[in-house]
């Protein structure tokens, strides 16, 4: 193979090398775009999710505070059904005493 046989097969296969790199990166860039239209869809679907992120930390916010509250309301009522529950317990023993009372003054006449 002489030196001009070399050269020529040479600047051959790196004519195809170059021509099959450019023919790849087009392809991937032609498939792998955007289009122009679908961009401000995707801003929109992007704003969307992040009005819905904020709605959604709201929510929580809201959710966490009311259960907090649904709790204090909780306790003090279980407080209120203690005490309720103990003024209960005194009251039919003071019924118990004077239902013994009475039956003792009324066998005693």
């Amino acid at each position: 193979m002489d030196r001009t046989l070399f050269i020529l097969v040479t600047s051959v296969i790196l004519m195809v090398a170059f021509t099959l790199g450019w023919l790849s990166h087009w392809l991937l860039h032609r498939f792998a775009r955007v289009p122009g239209g679908h961009m401000d869809e995707m801003d929109h679907l992007a704003q969307s999710l992040h009005e819905a992120e904020e709605a959604r930390d709201q929510a929580i916010l809201y959710l966490e505070h009311r259960e907090a509250e649904l709790e204090s309301q909780l306790s003090q009522m279980e407080a209120e059904l203690r005490a309720t529950m103990e003024g209960l317990r005194v009251a039919r023993s003071e019924n118990e005493e004077m239902r013994a009372w009475i039956e003792k003054t009324s066998n005693a006449s």
